[in-house]
């Protein structure tokens, strides 16, 4: 018994509703790691260099992560909508 074939057409493929789901979900996952590997970067920086009062590298990385994760959002759904 043999299995349906599956497309191949990339355009018919991206267009699945469970293939956005995973896109996106995945996305978020970046982003999540993204945001907290910069957290835990500035924590040991700051502690390494015993800044307790203000932890100027725990804010100045987070808001490079966030940044740099809604740029690379963007940057992804403009692609997204270029390619349909």
């Amino acid at each position: 018994m043999q299995l349906p074939k599956q497309p191949t057409d990339p355009k018919t493929k991206s267009q699945s509703p469970s293939n956005k789901i995973l896109q996106y979900s995945g996305l978020g996952f970046q982003m999540l790691a993204t945001i907290g590997l910069a957290t835990w970067l500035g924590i040991k920086l700051d502690g390494w260099l015993e800044m307790k009062r203000f932890p100027a590298f725990t804010i100045l990385f987070v808001l490079m992560a966030v940044i740099g994760s809604l740029i690379s959002l963007i940057r992804g759904l403009i692609k997204e909508n270029d390619d349909k």
